[in-house]
């Protein structure tokens, strides 16, 4: 908190690039989407004005608030935005930040030395889709605020009172015009976007509360995020179900070419590699130059390191790049003036200087380390060594893969039941649990457009088998055969070839039970971890057949949970009886179809990923080695499952 900017924050720094007509026509242009992760990304979007007054040292505490209405309030303690006249669009500077798309500090140079957020879009943009916001501003011992509706100000800003602190307070509730899919705001979404903002921002409070729903003691569910030691421990909390393989955290921080740099990372008995890259708090899914740095960093020095210890003088297999990161857990975190994103989602960053900065200072990190840790070093070397060799051994398993799936349709799985229609974006398939269920879908399903893969049991559990073993389960082989993948190019091992992808719709369907809830969770700790694309696409979805049928006379209806079955239970009234489906075995064809696989009637959930590091948590909590934290987790949400007498 100590790089203060410039003070004299006044209208004069606030500059205003474009009009905002285009933000209600074209919203997605501006924050992604207008479905659930756009209408969430409106809060980010406040939340990161704070934090860039957190960057220039004048705010320490955020407080976020999920209203009863589903509104959201702001407010944080930094220096309030100004409200002095702007000399050249002649309204309040709040105005022109609340109405004018790329208005803000954080174009001025001397307001803001780095910024987060959507490069300017800001807070104008949340209220031009939003229904209503209200703005109030403390600053210099006053109170000012200023209404609007859809991103019109409904007075001129006005002084409402006096004041002894400073900040800023904003209010919003999203547009049903924009956003028609959804209005229901995730705490837990929420939650785990704050909770990595205080880890990439140590010694920042933030505060979430949601008035929606209360705790045990009859209080507003609420929780404070706070971290001191930052990065080191963002890597221990995402580590938390994994057992480490080296006694503490690496941690460095520092400047490198004016550039401040995080980075910390630790190693574990895993083969997954999960390496985070953030830019001015913006979470990188794409990567870019600072991963590449760290990459580079990370494998020459580990490289020379490793020659020089004489371990890999026996190995006969050549070490390559991906051995260096298997069982890493990283957080590389920069701030950057000027960031210039690329790639699909403008998540990956393009600066070229800071692939040398973050490699030199990785470098220097690792080979201090080392030479002080010599312990640790001959565990990371040990696990470079192993990796290679289940490389090596991977390889081979894919091949056998490859070789499958490039033949024409003889190479096809000979459980697979295909359709007959050629379209990937038409045709969808049923990984069925079972080969008496998949009997009954067969026989339910519209041959045209849906095929059915029936899956023998419990499939291997990914989290905990070496690569090798994945590829030589011949239930896992079937998978990639069947959605016609292959793995591995020449310059990426592990790189997905989707082009001959032969379903974009891929629907897992289980018994409505313990075991099948649990065969659904290995089917998608396998697609995490070896097919992720397909999740981030939106190819992946589960079914939900129904719990209950309940009938009386010749009236009969299902239902999906208890309150739907007391509801129909009491309006069938005396006489009516219910039949509890275990198993998807005790439908028929036409019951099968009727509920669970007719586009006109069914549910399908898509799965999506709103946070990786808490979808790697999660993943490694629930099939990983580690008890304890299971049993908690469980416990903490047993209220959520559904456990059979």
């Amino acid at each position: 908190m100590d790089k203060k900017q410039n003070n004299n924050y006044s209208a004069d720094n606030i500059q205003a690039l474009e009009g905002m007509e285009h933000v209600r026509m074209r919203p997605s242009m501006y924050i992604g989407d207008v479905g659930t992760r756009g209408l969430h990304h409106l809060l980010y979007e406040v939340v990161d004005n704070s934090i860039d007054e957190s960057l220039a040292g004048h705010c320490d505490k955020i407080e976020v608030t999920i209203n009863e209405d589903n509104s959201i309030t702001t407010q944080d303690n930094g220096r309030g935005i100004p409200v002095d006249m702007h000399k050249k669009e002649g309204v309040s500077a709040l105005e022109v930040v609340m109405t004018k798309i790329g208005a803000g500090g954080k174009f001025d140079k001397d307001s803001y030395k780095v910024s987060g957020g959507l490069h300017g879009v800001g807070v104008s943009c949340v209220n031009a889709l939003s229904e209503s916001l209200k703005a109030t501003i403390h600053r210099d011992g006053k109170i000012w605020e200023q209404e609007y509706e859809r991103g019109k100000p409904l007075y001129p800003v006005k002084e409402v009172g006096t004041t002894d602190i400073t900040g800023t307070i904003v209010v919003f509730k999203p547009d049903p015009q924009i956003f028609k899919e959804t209005l229901e705001f995730s705490y837990s979404t929420f939650a785990n976007r704050m909770r990595e903002l205080a880890y990439l921002n140590k010694g920042i409070r933030i505060t979430l509360t949601d008035k929606r729903q209360k705790d045990d003691k009859g209080e507003f569910v609420s929780e404070e995020f706070y971290s001191k030691e930052g990065l080191k421990e963002f890597i221990t909390f995402l580590d938390e179900t994994k057992t480490p393989i080296i006694e503490k955290v690496i941690f460095i921080e520092g400047e490198k070419k004016d550039i401040p740099i995080e980075v910390a990372m630790i190693y574990n008995s895993s083969f997954n590699e999960n390496i985070y890259s953030y830019v001015n708090n913006i979470n990188t899914h794409e990567g870019g130059t600072h991963l590449s740095g760290f990459r580079r960093g990370l494998t020459n020095t580990l490289k020379k390191y490793a020659d020089n210890s004489g371990m890999l003088d026996k190995l006969k297999i050549e070490i390559a790049g991906d051995d260096f990161r298997e069982g890493l857990t990283a957080v590389i975190s920069v701030k950057i003036a000027e960031p210039q994103f690329e790639g699909q989602t403008k998540t990956k960053l393009g600066n070229r200087e800071v692939t040398s900065a973050v490699s030199q200072a990785v470098s220097e990190m690792l080979e201090n380390y080392l030479e002080e840790n010599p312990n640790d070093a001959k565990q990371i070397v040990q696990k470079v060594i192993l990796a290679a060799q289940a490389r090596h051994a991977a390889r081979k398993a894919r091949e056998m893969i490859q070789r499958k799936t490039v033949m024409s349709g003889g190479g096809l799985p000979g459980k697979l039941s295909d359709c007959s229609m050629q379209d990937p974006a038409m045709c969808e398939v049923f990984l069925v649990e079972g080969d008496s269920a998949g009997g009954t879908a067969k026989q339910g399903r519209d041959r045209n457009f849906q095929a059915i893969l029936p899956l023998r049991g419990k499939i291997l559990n990914v989290e905990k088998a070496m690569q090798y073993k994945v590829f030589e389960n011949e239930e896992i082989r079937n998978i990639y055969t069947a959605l016609g993948i292959t793995v591995g190019t020449e310059e990426d091992e592990k790189a997905l070839n989707l082009e001959k992808l032969r379903y974009h719709k891929i629907v897992i369907m289980c018994d409505a039970d313990i075991d099948g809830s649990h065969i659904s969770t290995l089917i998608l700790t396998f697609f995490f971890r070896y097919m992720k694309e397909l999740v981030e696409k939106g190819y992946i979805y589960i079914a939900t057949p129904p719990l209950y049928l309940v009938k009386k006379g010749q009236k009969k209806r299902y239902a999906w949970n208890e309150a739907q079955r007391d509801e129909i239970m009491q309006e069938f009234g005396q006489g009516a009886s219910i039949q509890r489906y275990k198993g998807l075995g005790e439908m028929n064809a036409e019951q099968l179809w009727d509920t669970t696989m007719n586009p006109e009637a069914r549910t399908l959930r898509q799965v999506t990923i709103n946070s990786n590091g808490e979808a790697d948590r999660v993943f490694s909590m629930l099939m990983g080695e580690e008890v304890p934290p299971r049993r908690a987790f469980i416990e903490e949400n047993a209220v959520y499952a559904n456990i059979d007498a």
